[in-house]
């Protein structure tokens, strides 16, 4: 075991992981600006607040505009270090993106105010994540590489290894190991955290999800095996879904070599402030009690938690709830023919829908979304073993799947979406929330001229002298 005694970091998922695992993503701005300030004095070694679905749910339901948000943050948090989720070359969306885009969403996000960019990819695939960690480098941000963590036949302690040198050589400044769906064991974490410390010389931050009932144990084998980070949420949106809580690991080192040096009584007053909010969201049923169960089916099928709840809902329109644990036992097949990927966005969504498919018409891959076609014609990247032959010769037929780096495929993109968001753009970065949601971005910039037309009509008058529809 590797000896080497130190304080570990925290970073904080409460304004970002922890109610988008809990709540869908549901916290609003307003709801975290009074409690920033003592936030920022904890000495967390990050706050993670932007990225990941936050995003879309600020368009889509808060109607709010995300990098308000994150200037807003940035005003607030003056000592602590702001962190977000980035799906690499989808960016916070759900397909690949042109380069030009991949860095502008990157410049515009260190500039209004990120530090450290966690950066992963659903494949794995290295070449999906090297336009952004390069993006990130040159706008002077963190660029820290997630390894989409999972089990399965090719994910040995070799393959993590390997993976983790070549994202240290591509010039990652530090390593997430992103557990999605809390499938890492204690003693697991114990041998992988000593593989990866014994490989790259770069700092080490582990992620988990609380969904099995193991993230916490999970965490204490992994610090002591010398893991730098871990990622803890605030006790009232912990568990579940969500991250362990930050005050009970900051407890269980005091004292110890690993001890984190944060203050107790300042965590619980921030807990107090967190509490309401928590029982508002149970009273409201935004906090289904459901989520904050142990759910041990997540180590039987390796499916996250969100995914469990997004099938249940699916099979109910389908009026087949009765084939729930038919698709359950499904899933792992579907994973093994798509090359056994990671299950986390957008693979998860992928894999689950076309095992839902596969039951309830009776008939594998009798029909097939166009994201399976995607994923078996190499639009997603590489996948750690290969497909299933057959699988793939029914889905696609005689068409060659492409072996290059996807984006390669994708032509500029930014010069077109300027011109069509021309009409509604009050800010550089429009065109960046066009280009991730260009439905949802017109429904908000509309409802954004409406609201600022009835604090003054003048607001009215767009470069084109006309509202835009």
């Amino acid at each position: 075991m590797n000896q080497e005694k130190k304080p570990v970091g925290i970073t904080e998922t409460v304004l970002r992981d922890a109610h988008q695992s809990l709540i869908a993503t549901r916290m609003t701005t307003e709801q975290m600006l009074p409690i920033v300030d003592k936030m920022d004095k904890i000495g967390y070694h990050s706050v993670e607040c932007w990225g990941g679905a936050t995003f879309d749910a600020c368009l889509r339901f808060l109607k709010e505009d995300p990098w308000d948000r994150l200037r807003k943050l940035r005003d607030g948090f003056k000592n602590t270090k702001l962190q977000m989720l980035f799906r690499g070359q989808n960016i916070l969306g759900y397909r690949h993106y042109a380069d030009d885009v991949v860095e502008y969403f990157v410049q515009k996000s260190i500039a209004n105010g990120i530090d450290i960019i966690r950066i992963f990819d659903c494949m794995n695939d290295i070449r999906n994540l090297q336009c952004a960690v390069n993006a990130a480098k040159k706008e002077g941000g963190h660029a820290q590489v997630a390894l989409s963590y999972t089990i399965g036949d090719a994910y040995t302690l070799e393959y993590w290894t390997d993976l983790a040198k070549k994202v240290e050589d591509m010039g990652a400044d530090s390593i997430c190991v992103k557990d999605m769906a809390g499938l890492l064991l204690p003693y697991k974490a114990t041998e992988l955290i000593t593989a990866l410390k014994d490989t790259v010389s770069i700092p080490i931050q582990l992620h988990t999800h609380y969904t099995s009932g193991v993230a916490s144990m999970t965490y204490l084998k992994a610090v002591e095996a010398g893991v730098d980070v871990i990622d803890t949420a605030m006790s009232p949106f912990a568990l579940g879904t969500s991250q362990p809580a930050t005050e009970v690991m900051v407890e269980t080192f005091r004292g110890t070599p690993y001890d984190t040096g944060l203050s107790t009584q300042a965590l619980a007053e921030i807990a107090d402030y967190f509490r309401p909010l928590r029982e508002e969201a149970i009273a409201s049923g935004l906090l289904n009690p459901k989520v904050l169960g142990v759910d041990i089916q997540t180590l039987l099928y390796q499916v996250p938690g969100g995914m469990l709840s997004n099938m249940v809902s699916q099979l109910n329109e389908m009026h087949a709830s009765d084939k729930y644990y038919d698709v359950l036992k499904e899933v792992p097949n579907v994973r093994k023919d798509l090359g056994e990927p990671p299950l986390v966005t957008p693979s998860s969504q992928i894999v689950g829908t076309q095992a839902m498919l596969n039951v309830v018409t009776g008939e594998r891959y009798k029909s097939v979304t166009k994201e399976t076609k995607a994923v078996l014609s190499g639009e997603y990247g590489q996948t750690a073993k290969p497909f299933n032959p057959e699988v793939q010769k029914k889905v696609i037929g005689d068409k060659e799947p492409i072996t290059c780096r996807p984006a390669d495929l994708i032509e500029n993109e930014l010069g077109r979406m300027e011109a069509e968001i021309a009409p509604w753009k009050q800010q550089d970065e429009d065109v960046l929330t066009y280009a991730l949601f260009p439905q949802v971005a017109k429904e908000f910039f509309n409802y954004r001229q409406a609201q600022q037309t009835r604090v003054d009509p003048k607001v009215a008058d767009t470069k084109n002298g006309a509202y835009p529809v």
